[in-house]
């Protein structure tokens, strides 16, 4: 689930938020969480509503000037009408994990096993170590021209990097991205 900017900032100011969605699948689950640009989000409440059931004052907190704007915005989308209800729980756990430059032999041994597996995974061949070598020797190159340089379709690309920022190996940059110290401390014992 991507959340805007009006909506992450009703989190952020609130420490909570309802939001609606058409989907023809949920998106989300209630208890699950989601990583973004402001932390940590816990689904609290995840339900299939009616129209009537939105309040006004739930589309204004969304950025809406009424449920009928809000309405027309829903309607570009197919799919059944959901409310979710989230809160903010705390910072982005992948931000604390870049930052260690400390990797442990057995850290390590799991973060090579995790490389090698997303290489076997990928219909692309191995791809991990290319990337990492690349972004390191190109910090913020935007997403396209990495893509360029490494020769992978740039979506592809750009999905697979957020398994690296999953493991703590790179930061997202407006544009491109870097190597963690994390990343940086893993470079240097690839092969």
């Amino acid at each position: 689930m991507l959340l805007n900017k009006t909506e992450l900032e009703a989190v952020r100011t609130a420490t909570r938020g309802t939001f609606y969605r058409r989907w023809r699948r949920p998106g989300v689950k209630t208890g699950g969480t989601l990583l973004t640009a402001i932390g940590q989000l816990r689904i609290d409440r995840l339900e299939r509503i009616d129209e009537a059931d939105i309040k006004p004052r739930h589309a204004k907190a969304m950025g809406y000037r009424s449920v009928d704007e809000l309405l027309r915005v829903l309607a570009s989308r197919e799919g059944d009408l959901y409310r979710i209800e989230m809160r903010l729980i705390g910072d982005d756990p992948r931000i604390a994990l870049r930052e260690k430059e400390a990797i442990g032999p057995d850290a390590l041994e799991k973060l090579m096993a995790w490389l090698a597996r997303l290489d076997k995974a990928s219909a692309h061949g191995p791809w991990t170590h290319k990337v990492l070598r690349n972004i390191a020797a190109h910090p913020h190159l935007p997403a396209v021209q990495l893509a360029q340089v490494t020769g992978f379709p740039k979506e592809w690309l750009k999905l697979n990097v957020r398994k690296l920022k999953n493991l703590g190996l790179t930061i997202s940059h407006h544009p491109g991205y870097e190597l963690s110290p994390r990343g940086r401390v893993l470079l240097s014992q690839l092969p």
